[in-house]
């Protein structure tokens, strides 16, 4: 039986699911999830390893009206996902109407003369009966290779997402060792845990407005030493993020430090600090740091 490899580019809106469906295929958490829009800032790979193909997954950011510099690089790193890829996930949240957005979405990826999917997430919030009606919608438009409900939360349908996939992926040997389930530094994702903790507990203008810089890492025999940035922009983000005597930035700390224990399975010593950088998000020198620029070459 000849093997197959390929890539797999999902693109969508914001909240789509892409990143949970993603955590659900590789069976691993290799992206960050929130209720927070631009969770993903960055191109993240997820590698998926069967008897049959190995499949590259490339999760992007959600493509949405930028509003600043930030959104604008955003958008370009969803767009360049799709060159060279075998086959799109087009996301589509089933709870929320096809509107002007995703109307946009579409022309995008229709332009690439690649196989798309289009990936109809979340059915477990609607009834059955909507769910029918809004497929035989979405059919009519006959643009897409397959049409796939799931459920990523749930893991509804996941496994027949992946053996669809397998038969659109050219014949060639795999790019990565069997084992591995994604491909950028685990300093990497240190720093998308601490993120993904401080947008789980903050509101309104916090998570836009925040990064994270990791300063220093140190192991030896007694664990783990992290010292670790959290950078937003103006000093009434900063005493929001420390918080009265300190307690939001402890209660950060601690869950953080609690799932990078679990993680790296070993003792983690987590020091973070809140620093300002005013407007970073429409400042390339500090785009260049704070979004990871080094995972894209």
């Amino acid at each position: 039986m000849t093997y197959k490899a390929g890539f797999i580019a999902l693109i969508g809106r914001p909240n789509a699911g892409k990143s949970t469906l993603i955590n659900q295929i590789v069976a691993h958490k290799v992206a960050i999830v929130s209720d927070k829009a631009q969770t993903t800032r960055n191109t993240i790979k997820a590698i998926k390893t069967t008897e049959q193909a190995q499949m590259v997954f490339i999760d992007t950011p959600g493509i949405h009206k930028a509003q600043h510099e930030m959104g604008r690089q955003l958008n370009r790193l969803a767009f360049a996902a799709l060159e060279g890829v075998d086959l799109i996930y087009y996301l589509l949240d089933i709870t929320k109407p096809f509107g002007k957005g995703d109307e946009f979405v579409l022309e995008l990826i229709k332009k690439q003369s690649i196989p798309i999917f289009l990936i109809v997430n979340k059915i477990d919030l609607v009834p059955r009966k909507t769910l029918i009606e809004k497929l035989l919608e979405l059919q009519s438009m006959e643009v897409f290779a397959e049409i796939v409900p799931i459920s990523a939360l749930n893991n509804d349908n996941i496994n027949h997402l992946i053996q669809a996939s397998e038969a659109y992926m050219p014949e060639g040997e795999k790019f990565y060792h069997e084992d591995w389930a994604l491909d950028y530094p685990e300093q990497f994702m240190i720093t998308e845990i601490i993120r993904e903790h401080i947008l789980h507990l903050t509101q309104q203008e916090i998570p836009h407005s925040v990064a994270v810089v990791l300063d220093n890492m140190k192991e030896d025999k007694k664990g783990i030493l992290i010292q670790a940035s959290i950078v937003t922009e103006r000093d009434s983000q900063k005493a929001i993020l420390i918080g009265k005597q300190g307690s939001m930035l402890k209660q950060i700390g601690q869950n953080a430090r609690q799932e990078l224990v679990k993680r790296l399975d070993k003792p983690i010593y987590l020091d973070l600090f809140v620093k300002v950088d005013k407007d970073w998000r429409n400042l390339r020198r500090s785009l260049d740091v704070y979004m990871h620029r080094d995972l894209e070459q």
